[in-house]
Order: structure tokens, then C-alpha cells, then sequence
């Protein structure tokens, strides 16, 4: 009765946890509220998009496709990669970041219209003016448009309290800040190529047909040089020469930012140009590539001015555009990892293997619950499949990652969560193949989702691409693989010593085991070998560390946060084991302290880079403390749980012993009554 009380109570706190990472895995993909209606809007052909895709543009100090840069900045400024709007004759249209990137430099009034900034707090909207949706919701630019002179005002005042004192902003003007950066982002995204529609001339010239090319005035660049260096010495400038003058000034500041899309003929130059820049160049005489300068913006008018033509003359134009530059890019063997990248991110693996990870709870539970029956055999074979496949779908990313980044796979945080989740999956199944017990297989999916919709969550917080370069410290492949890799292993294996330890809890506790003793010494001496293996991993990760250390800042060990965190974990496995073999700790105390281990590893893998001090705390944000928070709570409940358990077994067989000792007692006197007799 007990076994199958104690069955329903785990199936509901797995549904329980199921529920929660389902539902965090849409939250950050929805908005409340109606999808925005663009009654205009008319979808590009894939045929575009798959164009588009493979343009390589340079941002964040590497050369990556036009569909990643897109898809960041869809993601910080809409806080998904998809966004859901109804167009022309009421059709329903999902525009992914390539479709809404494309809306922003060749349609922008059609962009203008679709719901790309996500505000999750009203007041934001009501202290510059605007009426709000709801609590949160997302807005277009123009719903925006009443209040964005107010907001970049608030935003000036909130930028000279955060220059003195970030710690005093409060979380409204944080927020407030924030869409004011968000704004500005989409405005350079908008208006770069407002010179290649229209010119040097007003929008409404232009959509006369009168055009004023960008390019025609830059082959009169050096006249126009001479004139003003003239004019400087004192001899007056022509009216036309100033007016095209100030024009040139503006069509370049408009496009000098967020893309830079020509590499430089010079193979020592590393910086790639934006549009902005050629212009510049050409009117200030600071280029070495004047004919070329001029072609790349006939390119961008050409293909700003084709649109009017259809998607098919576009697609023609914008092909002359890439081939011109992947041409360029090859040449400077800068375009080798463009095509990986962009299938590496259209494929979704990470969500592929959630799927199969949500696959391995169902039949984890079937497994569960039919026991030792034909159903359950087959179940547990189907929970040790969809959890290969679940691995497979994991490690498939991580070596494309570590290919175009040409780096090993750990260098940031979003790095170590989805490293730890495929090794967590993999010293599970490692595991279920030593032991044959099944007893990792029905937490083991389930800390897996968890972990790739928590990754889900940093990136969508983040807004930042995690693919780019790391910090310069962080430069050395070397080091990367033999130290950051065996640290991170080593976190992995502490927290899968915990999750163990979390199963024998629940079975003891909920009688799941059936009182067999071998089951629960199996599980004692997994955990005890898992705490070895977290020792021997988080000690040579440590020293490796320090060997770094000194290599790179002149010194072994410094008590940095994160130093003192790792030394922690090796410290706290260290007592285990030797309370364990002192007899100090049994059964019952190992798996406490296992769990409480486990709070070690998170304070050591994420905690550390919230202090905001140390050498290691570069790249993380303090905003993701929740993680933290939760993951504290949910160890010290289970801990409360096992000790609570563990003190009443005690209290249990102390009474049983006193009524055992009373009996014989009792015995005794009955024996010598008789005898009197």
C-alpha cells in the first residue's frame, strides 16, 4: 500500500516539474494578448530568405551569416525568434528573424508596423505616455512613436545614474532604459538604408521617382574634396556643394552602424566596413579601394531600388550583392564556417532533444509503474533509447559549435549548461549500464529538459550571440580543453551524485524499493563512486586552473570567488569521503551530504559570477539569480525530506529496540514467578 501511495506522489511531482519546464518553454515564446494585424503585409518566398541566409556579415568581432545577426537581434529587442501577426486578406503569417530583418532594411514601413519591441512591465509605457496592453505584451514601433520623446529622455537622465550608481536605478527605470536602447537599435536597423531607396533626396521625392544615387556623387567625391579644402582656406563653397554636403553627412551616419557588410581588400585589415564607412571614406579620401567603395553602395541602391519589381528582381539583385562579397570573404578565408552555421541554427537541435528528453519521462513513468512486466521491459528499453537519441541531439550541436567557433565546446555560461546537460545524460546512461538497477533513469530526463529550457532562458535574456569571441584571457584552446572542460565534467558529476541521491530518498522514504537492502547499498556505492569521480575531476580542473592562472596574470591562486568555489567542491568531497570511511556518516548521511554537494556545484558553476567580483566574472548576468535561487530551494526541500526520514527510521527502530529490551525483561520476571511456584 505504502509502494503505491509512495508510486503516485513521484509521478506527481514529475508531472509537477514536466509542467513547469513545458510551460517555461512557451512563456518566452508567446505574447498576451491578439496577434497585430498588418493588413498590407505580404510574406517573402522562401526562395528569398534562403538567399538571404548566407550573406555573411561581420559583427561581434567574427564573421557570421546575415540569418544569426538576425536572429539575436529579433531576440533581444521581441524576446523570441518568432513573432505572429495577421496579413493581407487575414492570413496568419509566423515571420522568423531572417523575414523581420529583411522588413527592417528594405521594407521598414512594413517593420514599422509589426510588434518587435517586448515590454514586460506596463509602467515602462505609462511613465512615457503610452497606453499599455496589458501587464506585458509586445508593441510596434509606431504604438511606440506618441512616447519616444519622452523616453529618450528618461533615458538621459537614467543613463547619469547608472554612470554614477547602476545599484540605484530602480527596476522600472531599468526597463525604461532598456527599451530606450531597444529603440535606438531598431532605428540604425531601419533607417541604414534609407541612402539605397532614396537617395540623397526626401522619401517623398523619391517616391516620385526622383533619385538622387548615393554612388553618382561619390565619383564626384574628389571635386567635391578640392571644393572644400578650398573653402576652408577661405574661398566660398558653392550652395550645391554645401547642401550635398550635409546630405552626404547624413545618408552616412544613418548607415555607419549594426552592419557591417564588406570586407576590406587589405588582408591585414580586420575590420570589416559598413555602408556608412565607404561613403565616409570616400569623401574624406581615407580609403585605398575608392572603385570598389563606389561599386559596394551601387550594389546596396540596386538592390534597395528592385523591390518595386517584385521578389524575383530583388532576389537578382541581392545575388549580385552576396556573390560580390562572399567573393571577398573566401579570398580572406573568412566565409569557411557561413554555411555550417547557418544550418546550425535553422535545425534546432536543442529543441529536438528536449522532445526526445520529455519522450524518455513518459516512458520513464510506464517503466515506473509496470514494474518487472513485459510493458515495463519495453518501457525501460524506449527511456534508454530516447535518451541516446536526446544525447545524440545534443552532442551533434556541440561539435558544430565547437567547429565554428574553432574553439573547444566550454567558454561561457550558456556553454557549461548544455556540456553538463549531455553529461549528466551520459553519466546517467553510464550509470543505468554499471548498475542495471533503473533507478537513474526516471530523474534523469527530466534534469535534462530542465536544463535545455533553462539554457533557453539565458539565451533569451541574454539577447546576445554566444557563438562570438570570448575574452581575451579566455584565447587559448589549451588550456580551455584540459582546464575549463574537466571543471566543468566535474560539476557535472557532483550534480549527478545529487540526483542519485535524491532517488534513494524518494524510494526509501515512499517504500519504492520494496525494503531491498542490495538495491539501496547499489545506489549508496553509485553515489560514493560519483563523489570520487567529482573529486578527481574538480581537483585536476583546480590545479590546471591555478597552472592557467599563473600563466596568465602572474600568479597561482588568488582567492578569487571562482577559485574559492571550485576549492570548495573538492573540500566538501573530500570530508564525504573521509566521514564515510570513518564511520562517521552511513547510508543515510552520505546521501545528505551528497545533496547538499550539489549546492556547492551551483554556487561554484553559477552563483559566483553574480558577486560581481573576481577575475572570472566576465560574460554573465546577474539577472539570471532566480536559477540560483530555485535550485537552492529545491536541494535543501529534498534534504529537509531525507533528514526528516532519516530521524524517524531512528526514532522507529529506538522504539523497537525498547520494546524488544522490555519483552525480554518481561520474560525474565514470568520466568522467575513460575519458578517460585
Amino acid at each position: 500500500m505504502k509502494a503505491t501511495a509512495g508510486r503516485w506522489i513521484v509521478f506527481a511531482l514529475g508531472l509537477l516539474a514536466v509542467t513547469w519546464i513545458a510551460a517555461t518553454a512557451l512563456r518566452d515564446s508567446l505574447a498576451e494578448g491578439k496577434p497585430t494585424t498588418v493588413s498590407n503585409y505580404e510574406p517573402w518566398e522562401d526562395a528569398t530568405l534562403d538567399l538571404a541566409a548566407l550573406l555573411p556579415v561581420q559583427d561581434g568581432g567574427r564573421i557570421k551569416p546575415l540569418g544569426t545577426y538576425a536572429g539575436f537581434s529579433m531576440l533581444g529587442l521581441h524576446g523570441a525568434r518568432k513573432m505572429e501577426i495577421i496579413g493581407k486578406d487575414g492570413e496568419k503569417v509566423t515571420l522568423k528573424p531572417l523575414a523581420w530583418m529583411l522588413d527592417c532594411m528594405f521594407r521598414p514601413e512594413l517593420a514599422d508596423q509589426l510588434p518587435t519591441f517586448r515590454v514586460d512591465n506596463a509602467e515602462v509605457l505609462d511613465a512615457v505616455g503610452i497606453k499599455s496592453k496589458g501587464r506585458r505584451d509586445r508593441y510596434s514601433y509606431n504604438d511606440l512613436k506618441p512616447g519616444l520623446e519622452k523616453l529618450r529622455e528618461l533615458s538621459v537622465s537614467y543613463e547619469q545614474i547608472q554612470r554614477q550608481d547602476p545599484k540605484q536605478l530602480k527596476s522600472v527605470e531599468s526597463q525604461t532604459l532598456s527599451l530606450a536602447y531597444n529603440v535606438r537599435t531598431y532605428e540604425f536597423l531601419t533607417g541604414y538604408m534609407n541612402f539605397a531607396r532614396n537617395g540623397l533626396l526626401p522619401a517623398s521625392a523619391a517616391k516620385e521617382g526622383k533619385i538622387l544615387p548615393v554612388s553618382e556623387v561619390m565619383q564626384a567625391a574628389p571635386k567635391i574634396r578640392a571644393e572644400l579644402q578650398a573653402a576652408a582656406q577661405g574661398k566660398q563653397a558653392s550652395s550645391e556643394v554645401q547642401t550635398i554636403t550635409v546630405l552626404i553627412e547624413q545618408a552616412a551616419n544613418s548607415a555607419k552602424f549594426g552592419l557591417n557588410l564588406f570586407p576590406p581588400s587589405n588582408q591585414d585589415d580586420k575590420e570589416w566596413l559598413s555602408a556608412g564607412d565607404r561613403i565616409f571614406h570616400i569623401f574624406t579620401g581615407n580609403t585605398r579601394e575608392p572603385e570598389q567603395s563606389i561599386k559596394d553602395i551601387k550594389l546596396l541602391e540596386d538592390v534597395g531600388q528592385s523591390l518595386k519589381g517584385g521578389q524575383a528582381a530583388f532576389r537578382e539583385k541581392f545575388s549580385a550583392w552576396e556573390v560580390s562579397v562572399v567573393e571577398r570573404a573566401k579570398a580572406r578565408g573568412e566565409y569557411r564556417s557561413i554555411p555550417l552555421e547557418a544550418d546550425y541554427f535553422k535545425k534546432n537541435w536543442f529543441i529536438y532533444a528536449l522532445v526526445w528528453f520529455l519522450l524518455a519521462v513518459v516512458t520513464s513513468g510506464v517503466m515506473f509503474f509496470a514494474g518487472q512486466t513485459k510493458a515495463g521491459r519495453g518501457a525501460h528499453w524506449l527511456t534508454v533509447g530516447f535518451l541516446g537519441l536526446g544525447l545524440s541531439y545534443m552532442i551533434i550541436p556541440i561539435v558544430k559549435r565547437s567547429i565554428i567557433m574553432q574553439r573547444p565546446p566550454v567558454g561561457n555560461l550558456y556553454d557549461t549548461i548544455i556540456f553538463i546537460c549531455a553529461a549528466i545524460v551520459a553519466f546517467g546512461l553510464l550509470v543505468e549500464w554499471m548498475t542495471k538497477k533503473r533507478f537513474v533513469l526516471g530523474i534523469t530526463p527530466i534534469v535534462a529538459a530542465f536544463l535545455i529550457v533553462l539554457a533557453r532562458r539565458f539565451e533569451v535574456g541574454e539577447g546576445k550571440d554566444h557563438l562570438d569571441p570570448l575574452v581575451a584571457v579566455l584565447r587559448s584552446n589549451y588550456w580551455l580543453t584540459i582546464h575549463v572542460i574537466t571543471i566543468t565534467l566535474g560539476y557535472a558529476a557532483g550534480l549527478i551524485t545529487a540526483l542519485l541521491s535524491i532517488v534513494y530518498v524518494m524510494m526509501r522514504t515512499l517504500g519504492l524499493d520494496g525494503g531491498d537492502a542490495s538495491l539501496r547499498r547499489s545506489m549508496t556505492r553509485a553515489v560514493y563512486g560519483c563523489v570520487c569521480l567529482t573529486l578527481t575531476l574538480s581537483l585536476i580542473g583546480t590545479v590546471l586552473g591555478g597552472i592557467w592562472a599563473n600563466d596568465s596574470w602572474g600568479r597561482f591562486w588568488g582567492w578569487d570567488p571562482k577559485e574559492n568555489g571550485a576549492l570548495m567542491i573538492v573540500l566538501w568531497s573530500l570530508a564525504m569521503l573521509h566521514a564515510r570511511l570513518g564511520g562517521y556518516i552511513r547510508e543515510w548521511g552520505l546521501h545528505l551530504c551528497s545533496m547538499f554537494g550539489a549546492m556547492v556545484v551551483g554556487f561554484s558553476w553559477w552563483h559566483v559570477n553574480f558577486l560581481n567580483v573576481g577575475l572570472h566574472n566576465y560574460g554573465f548576468s546577474a539577472e539570471k539569480i532566480w536559477a540560483v535561487r530555485a535550485f537552492y530551494g529545491i536541494m535543501l526541500g529534498f534534504i529537509l525530506w531525507g533528514g526528516i526520514a532519516c530521524l524517524m527510521e531512528r526514532l522507529e527502530k529506538k522504539k523497537s529496540r525498547d520494546a524488544g529490551a522490555k519483552a525480554k525483561g518481561d520474560d525474565a520476571v514470568g520466568v522467575k514467578t513460575q519458578s517460585s511456584y
